[in-house]
């Protein structure tokens, strides 16, 4: 049950078996069907996700539309990191977009793996700095490209979500309506 994230972890540290076992020990499997919540705008995000199976997105409500941030597929961790880190409400929905299988690490216990052993630090250090590159990778494109532009950098960046996301939710992505998106794929298929 555990294989996935004993990989993962070890893509970012050296752990003996004792270590990896200690790690699972702290998580917390939770199964979600399709549209479920991991949490909701206005309860404080108390742990840290790791998506074993299946596709989680987030997204802001912004004069009732939908805004989506990002998605997450399966090896992918995930937090509000400003909600867990300061103990106030998120902003954010995180919604599974299909049957999806998570396993929760707590604050708590992640604090006690801190204390427990360095590597686990070191662990948390790499994770909020692959966060802070992704999310600046993502606000340099959305300010730089146009919306064909960033499309297409999806389509051949991550073909996956392609297959595994509703054009609705794409479009919101994007920052732009479905009817755009299909307007920029209409024309992208026409040029080929």
């Amino acid at each position: 049950m555990y294989d996935s994230v004993r990989t993962d972890i070890q893509r970012y540290i050296v752990l003996s078996e004792a270590e990896l076992d200690f790690f699972c020990s702290k998580l917390i499997l939770k199964q979600l069907k399709r549209r479920e919540y991991v949490f909701r705008e206005g309860q404080v995000c108390t742990s840290v996700v790791f998506i074993r199976k299946g596709c989680l997105r987030y997204f802001y409500l912004t004069d009732g539309e939908e805004q989506t941030g990002q998605f997450f597929f399966e090896n992918a961790w995930y937090t509000d990191y400003e909600s867990f880190l300061s103990e106030k409400p998120t902003q954010q929905f995180i919604q599974a977009l299909e049957p999806t299988e998570v396993f929760l690490l707590p604050k708590t216990a992640l604090y006690q793996l801190y204390e427990n052993n360095p590597k686990f630090e070191r662990f948390g250090r790499v994770m909020a700095e692959n966060a802070y590159l992704g999310s600046r990778k993502n606000n340099v494109s959305y300010l730089t490209l146009s919306p064909e532009e960033r499309y297409l950098k999806l389509v051949e960046e991550r073909p996956k979500l392609i297959e595994r996301v509703s054009l609705k939710y794409i479009a919101s992505y994007l920052g732009i309506q479905p009817e755009s998106l299909s307007r920029i794929r209409k024309r992208i298929f026409e040029q080929r």
